[in-house]
This record gives structure tokens, sequence and C-alpha cells, in this order.
């Protein structure tokens, strides 16, 4: 990316995932003849790299449309992301936004932004983007997508309406890259993707597969994985758990833990088998999270306290809880009976506390911390550990961007706490 001072500003707002993530950084590795600025209020354009895995997610954007008006130099505001394919259309024919782009376009993006008309161009579902990134903006870590689309189709989501079907990254791209990354400095990298499991499915490879050769990659010291499904732990998976690049803590998607709610959305785990494989990865040394949907159509009271039983007895330690977004098209859209709203916050509110507690007790078996500082923040760094939580850290070094083993800290409600 080249910097000038004549060079009209692109900011860039990213929502959602880390996914959106990594797509704003191949945005951001495409332009030429602009300049990025982390200050919204200096830009002359503005791209919003949008979610809409939620309605909230939704409104979240809209709100941040509107209020643009107030910025100093009237940018230009430019929409791609998920929600060209659910809000996009609505918005450009509102005019609340100058110009469209989908996610097979964003390559192409300085080309779109010196079109100063206003276009509509949401492009297709089968693009596979071949751009290689040099640098992460802002970032200590380096979001990696290996795959995109889905192929499930789980009764509440939208996603493979705006991302496709699964499609892989061609594996000496992701090498090229993480190379690339590794010796400008990145040693932790986060794969990501729309279901990351399915990585090389149609190219008889394998997620594992590619692990194995990240891991000889020089400079990388920690490898993180985004959301993954029960069934895609298989036993070439397990061989590879052990590994020294692996970060100790893997996101399981399960999504509930009643039978009767896995067939009512139709998910694919059981919660027999998924128990056995949480207890068999704790064994193993691994904190766990996973995505759970709260107050989905169909959930009485009785598969919800079943569902909490079975839950307690899952060695987790980390949740991403939602309460069930209806999104239009969806099977899950015309489900009866619906959950009244508070009930569904009542159990949001049960489940992230039963994590919680877990995840304390977890953090208070002491263990020797792997840590990447990521941020300074009013004198204290921050960091994340092989576990995937968060410490604060007091010292008087420059820390940003180093990694430092921590053996003494204090365990606290939200986090961890220590002196170097």
């Amino acid at each position: 990316m080249t910097f000038s001072n004549h060079k009209p500003k692109v900011y860039f707002k990213t929502f959602g995932c880390r996914t959106n993530l990594f797509d704003t950084q191949v945005m951001m590795s495409n332009l030429e003849d602009f300049e990025v600025t982390q200050d919204e209020k200096s830009a002359n354009i503005v791209v919003i790299n949008s979610c809409t895995v939620t309605n909230s997610a939704d409104s979240t954007a809209r709100g941040y449309i509107n209020a643009l008006k107030k910025l100093p130099n009237n940018p230009r505001v430019i929409f791609t992301g998920c929600g060209v394919w659910t809000k996009g259309e609505n918005l450009f024919k509102e005019e609340k936004i100058d110009a469209l782009f989908g996610h097979s376009e964003k390559e192409k993006i300085n080309d779109l932004l010196k079109n100063e008309n206003r276009f509509f161009d949401a492009g297709d579902l089968k693009h596979i983007d071949q751009t290689i990134v040099e640098e992460f903006v802002g970032k200590s870590r380096a979001f990696i997508k290996i795959q995109e689309g889905c192929d499930f189709r789980c009764s509440y989501c939208i996603i493979p309406h705006v991302r496709g079907d699964a499609r892989s990254y061609q594996e000496d791209k992701i090498l090229e890259q993480i190379s690339t990354l590794a010796s400008n400095g990145f040693g932790e990298f986060i794969l990501t993707g729309t279901n990351v499991g399915s990585y090389g499915k149609k190219q008889h490879t394998s997620l594992a597969k590619l692990l194995k050769k990240i891991g000889l990659i020089k400079g990388v010291r920690r490898i993180r994985l985004g959301s993954v499904e029960p069934i895609q732990i298989d036993d070439e998976f397990k061989e590879i758990i052990s590994e020294p690049f692996m970060a100790k803590h893997l996101h399981i998607a399960l999504q509930h833990t009643s039978k009767k709610m896995l067939e009512i959305m139709n998910r694919r785990n059981k919660v027999l088998s998924d128990l056995e494989l949480f207890e068999f990865l704790q064994e193993k040394g691994y904190a766990l999270g996973t995505d759970f949907i709260v107050g989905h159509p169909g959930e009485t009271n009785e598969l919800w306290s079943e569902a909490m039983e079975n839950i307690k007895r899952f060695p987790l330690t980390h949740i991403h809880a939602f309460t069930y977004s209806k999104r239009d098209g969806t099977p899950s859209a015309t489900m009866k009976p619906e959950i009244n709203g508070s009930i569904a916050k009542q159990r949001y509110n049960e489940l992230t506390k039963i994590i919680e507690d877990k995840n304390l007790t977890f953090r208070k078996d002491k263990k020797i911390l792997d840590v990447l500082i990521e941020q300074e923040k009013d004198g204290v760094f921050i960091g994340l550990d092989q576990f995937f939580n968060k410490i604060e850290v007091q010292s008087n070094a420059d820390l940003v961007g180093d990694w430092i083993e921590i053996k003494e800290y204090e365990v606290k409600g939200e986090n961890n706490v220590a002196k170097f």
C-alpha cells in the first residue's frame, strides 16, 4: 500500500466476523490511487464492510450510515459485505449509500472507487480471491481466509444465501500468504472462513493437512481456528491437536444442547457425541468455546431445562451466545411458537453465567501463559494467551507486538492480571 498526502482518504468500517476483517485487508491491499486512513473524520470515502447475520447487525450498519452525515468532509458512502444481498438494494434505492459492490468485486476496489457515479454491482457468489495480503493495518495477529461459503443448511441461517456454497482457497496461495506475513513479523495466524472445517473437501485434501503444512513455515508460532463443526474434528484432525503450533483453544459450534432443538434447527451434530468430543479435547488441555442460539422457535421450557442440564456437563470455557434473530427467507422465520424476548433474555443470562463460572474455574487452575500483546490502553498492555483468555499486563517496557511468558498472575472476574 502506498501512502501520499494528495490521494483521497478512505476509511474502512468493518462489522461482523473475522472473515470480514480479512476481506477489509484484501480491499486495503488493492488500493493504489487512495490512502487508507484510521480517522473517519478525515475520510473522503467511507467503505462499510457489512454483516447481516442478525437483524441487529443490519440495524447497526444502518445507524452507522445515518451518523456519517455528521462528518466534516461529507464522505461518499460505499457499501459492501454480506448486507449487499439482504439490505443493500433498499439502502441504494433510499439513497442512503452512494454505491454498492459485492464480495466478488472487492479486489477491483481501486477502479470501483475511481468511478464517481452511483453504481450497484452485487457480483456473484462463486468468486475466490487471489490477493496476497502483506500487512494487517492496526493488528498484531493475522487473519487468513482459507475458504468461503457453506454447504450446511441450518434452518435459522442466512449466510449460505449471502456467501454462497463452500469453496476453498488454493493451498499454495494460503501458504504463500502466511509465508509473506511471517517474514513481515507476524507469528500468530487465525484461519477464518464461513465454514473453516469444510476446507479442502472438494479438493481431496483437509484442514488437518493444511495445518501441518502451515506449522512448517518459518516464523509461525501459533495457529488459531475460526469456528468448526463437531463432525469436522475427525481422526486426522485429532492427530495434530498436540502439535506445538496449535493454540490450546478450539471454538466448536454446538448451537444447542437439546436433541429436539438440534433437529428443529436442522443441525448435524448430536449431544452425546459432542460431549464425548469435548471431554476428549479437555483431556488434551484445551479451552473450549461454542456458539449457542437462545430463544429459537420451539424452545419450550422443558427443552431449555434439558439443554442447561446438558451444558453443565460440557467442559466449556468460552461462549458466543446470542438470542435468536429472525431472518427472512430462512425456514426458521415461519416456525412457531416464537419465544418471548424477555424469556430469551433471561435464558441468555442464565447460559452466559454458567460459562463465565466455568471460565473462572479454568483460569484458577494456574498454568504458564504464552501471551501475544496486542495493544496498550491507558498505560496497560492487553493480550491473549494460548487459551484465548485476555490478560492485562503492567510493564515499564513497550510490549505491543511482543510474545511474553507469564508464570505469576492474578485471576480476576473477566480476565487475568500480571506484572512483567
